[in-house]
């Protein structure tokens, strides 16, 4: 082979390479972590009817390769779930879906203690450096509105504090809505979950977006 021909051979082995590297790279799933409570974990439901499942598939519907593993674990409230996100979010996590406060407001935990644990969760994962999308939740009528005044804004103020995107109310469409809940009336069932995919889904693609941009 001539010299010519050799350094053309190397060439094009050189682009086949880097093409494939590149392929390779545009390949890869997005890795997301659903953290959270019953909410998130899908209680009394079939994991494939969960919220981090459903939103797997319509992703995956749109085109988009991404991997989400539920971290949801019933019962969990803030503090429960600061006891665990260094070990329920592993390394190579790309982003979370933090979702957790439910219960906290269920049991009337004072809204500043709610509001520290999610503070310190959300500082760790930013020192890891992984992106959070911070779903919110409100307090139930029943708490009173004195507690609903403290207790609801905590997810705003912290989604400013740490200039993450914020879904406000994770719920929406889902809570007093007929034909929604399980036999409790409280949790959402596998047609309410559907629901909030449906509506959390923009918001969703918009945070593998900004992923996208941050890891290129």
């Amino acid at each position: 082979m001539s010299f010519k021909a050799s350094l053309l051979h190397f060439i094009v082995m050189v682009a086949l390479f880097a093409g494939s590297g590149s392929a390779n790279a545009q390949e890869k799933a997005i890795n997301l972590v659903g953290f959270g409570d019953s909410l998130m974990a899908g209680y009394q439901l079939a994991p494939s009817e969960s919220y981090t499942a459903q939103l797997e598939a319509a992703l995956k519907a749109k085109g988009h390769k991404v991997v989400i593993t539920n971290a949801g674990v019933s019962g969990d409230t803030t503090s429960a779930g600061l006891s665990r996100i260094d070990w329920s979010v592993p390394d190579g996590t790309d982003g979370v879906i933090l979702e957790l406060g439910a219960n906290d407001a269920l049991r009337g935990i004072a809204p500043e203690q709610s509001e520290k644990n999610l503070d310190a969760m959300l500082a760790r994962l930013k020192e890891r450096g992984i992106p959070v999308l911070l779903a919110g939740i409100l307090a139930p009528p029943n708490m009173g509105g004195d507690y609903a005044e403290k207790f609801n804004p905590i997810y705003k103020r912290l989604a400013d504090k740490y200039a993450v995107p914020l879904y406000p109310f994770f719920l929406d469409g889902v809570t007093t809505v007929p034909g929604m809940q399980i036999e409790d009336g409280m949790h959402p069932n596998a047609k309410g979950i559907a629901v909030m995919v449906e509506r959390t889904l923009p918001m969703v693609e918009a945070f593998l977006g900004e992923i996208g941009s941050a890891t290129k």
